[in-house]
């Protein structure tokens, strides 16, 4: 049996469109996804938008509509997004209409009020509605929200409280022993750092009157709604048919060998603290695996709906294709930290990564095979030092590029995929083969088909290689051999099969961008 594993991406709220920092954790989701599956393993990929929160109701009534209205609308958007970068998503939960979520969520506040866990006191304290979360004065910078920068507001009422201290001790036990991963190392510490300094209970509803009525109901207390949070955790079970103990769930979930969660580093006590205390407390399995990427930052400050400097990726997209935007996101950005979105940057290692270097090899490989073999790659002779050195670089792609992504480093995977374009562009230059299709010396025919069919090869890895990260891209690139990612034969026997495959010349994979940016202002 394949092993099977779960990976999701949080759950955005839908007040506005999606922004570019949305981009780059669905496309780092979808890479890990599809690596995995390629792997072998049985993946479920899901994602979802979280539409009952405060911010959504503000941006509603901000907007003269009604809330319904609002989200029914702007999840458009990040379905639309979901589609244009080309995810491979198993499932989109929608918090606010999907029965399975709403009836999961209510099934795990009362399996966590049955044990104890969830009891109703007056509470008062700062509260960020941008981020659905109440701060202590000592987290504020300058009395402001240190994500949003604004002064948050103080609430006093009733609520619902969850009982996290009980579940300190045990928290911390599975993140030291490895139970729960927290990816990278740094935010592990950040995360023990702060169950060690002592868990307190946390506020789990809210008012109907400040939810304006909107949001999940609390069991048998209609006077109040679930706190976004608890209803939004849940999604990541519900999605998978919790409530009605579905064969999804318990493949996917209950029985799985890996539960991913890829979230952003503003929400990471959410899901390695929040979220396994209430998985403990409903009785539910733990996340095997959280993985924290950076922000996106432009002109040094984080991309935000709520901040007003968004960039859209649907735009970015229509201007520079799919590639140039999938590429950027995850051989550009780091998958653990900032990163600063420059365009201008964009556009220079597009060029030079993907037009100067893969398509320009895939370019001059294929139309040397047409060319003078009529499209129909020979057996060569025997490998000499030039072969030797690409067939050692084909294995170490792969073998680092794996590695890398074992660990959830895209960026790394990436730059070890890209170490055999520049290493088969440097063959090309090595052996020259327009020269010797000019030599009718036996010697020299042989070494043009070795030539021929080593470049052939190495292409085709390239194809496979860059599946997870490119892969309407790497299914173009094998499909000029008539072949799919399932043809191609491991690093190993990277040679096998590969003369006697027919060659057709594609179009320009990556048509170069020659683009004049405005000057700045």
């Amino acid at each position: 049996m394949p092993k099977t594993s779960f990976i999701s991406t949080t759950i955005p709220y839908v007040n506005a469109k999606p922004h570019l920092g949305h981009a780059l954790e669905y496309v780092e989701a979808d890479s890990y996804a599809r690596h995995m599956a390629r792997s072998g393993e049985d993946v479920f990929f899901m994602s979802g938008s979280d539409e009952n929160s405060l911010k959504n109701v503000i941006a509603a009534e901000r907007a003269g509509v009604s809330t319904k209205e609002l989200v029914d609308n702007n999840v458009k958007h990040f379905e639309g997004l979901i589609g244009a970068l080309d995810l491979r998503v198993d499932h989109f939960v929608r918090t606010s209409v999907d029965a399975d979520h709403i009836a999961g969520a209510i099934e795990f506040w009362r399996r966590m009020q049955a044990n104890g866990d969830i009891y109703l006191r007056e509470y008062e304290g700062l509260y960020c509605v941008g981020c659905e979360q109440f701060y202590s004065e000592a987290e504020l910078v300058d009395g402001k929200c240190p994500e949003h920068f604004t002064v948050p507001d103080l609430v006093s009422e009733a609520n619902y409280f969850f009982r996290l201290s009980k579940y300190q001790d045990r928290l911390l036990e599975a993140l030291t022993n490895g139970e729960i991963s927290v990816v990278p190392g740094t935010r592990l510490n950040e995360v023990v750092s702060f169950v060690r300094g002592g868990l307190s209970d946390i506020s789990i509803s809210r008012s109907v009157g400040r939810a304006r009525d909107w949001g999940i109901a609390v069991p048998e207390d209609p006077r109040q709604v679930m706190y976004v949070w608890i209803d939004a955790l849940t999604n990541y079970v519900n999605g998978l048919g919790f409530v009605r103990d579905d064969e999804r769930y318990r493949r996917y979930w209950d029985e799985a060998d890996k539960r991913i969660h890829v979230v952003g580093k503003g929400v990471t006590r959410f899901h390695a603290v929040y979220w396994p205390a209430m998985l403990l407390s409903a009785g539910v399995p733990l996340p095997t695996d959280i993985v924290v990427h950076g922000y996106i930052t432009f002109a040094g400050r984080k991309i935000s709906k709520s901040l007003g400097n968004s960039v859209d990726p649907r735009e970015l997209i229509d201007q520079y294709g799919l590639n140039a935007i999938r590429y950027m996101l995850l051989a550009d950005f780091s998958p653990f930290s900032d990163g600063d979105f420059d365009e201008e940057r964009l556009i220079g290692k597009y060029n030079t990564d993907l037009a100067n270097g893969l398509g320009n090899l895939v370019s001059r490989a294929t139309s040397m095979v047409v060319r003078y073999r009529d499209g129909v790659v020979p057996a060569g002779g025997p490998a000499l030092e030039a072969e030797k050195v690409l067939a050692d670089q084909v294995l170490a792609s792969e073998t680092a590029s794996a590695a890398a992504m074992e660990n959830y480093d895209h960026r790394e995977a990436m730059t070890r995929i890209w170490d055999l374009v520049r290493r088969s562009n440097a063959y090309i230059d090595e052996r020259s083969p327009w020269h010797l299709a000019k030599s009718t010396e036996p010697a020299d025919v042989q070494l043009l088909d070795t030539t021929l069919q080593h470049l052939a090869a190495a292409v085709q890895q390239l194809g496979y290689l860059i599946g997870p990260f490119l892969p309407s891209a790497g299914a173009r690139i094998l499909a000029t051999f008539g072949i799919t990612d399932k043809d191609v034969p491991p690093a190993k026997d990277w040679l096998q099969g590969v003369a006697g495959i027919s060659v057709t010349k594609p179009e320009s994979l990556f048509p170069r961008i020659d683009v004049k940016l405005a000057e700045p202002s």
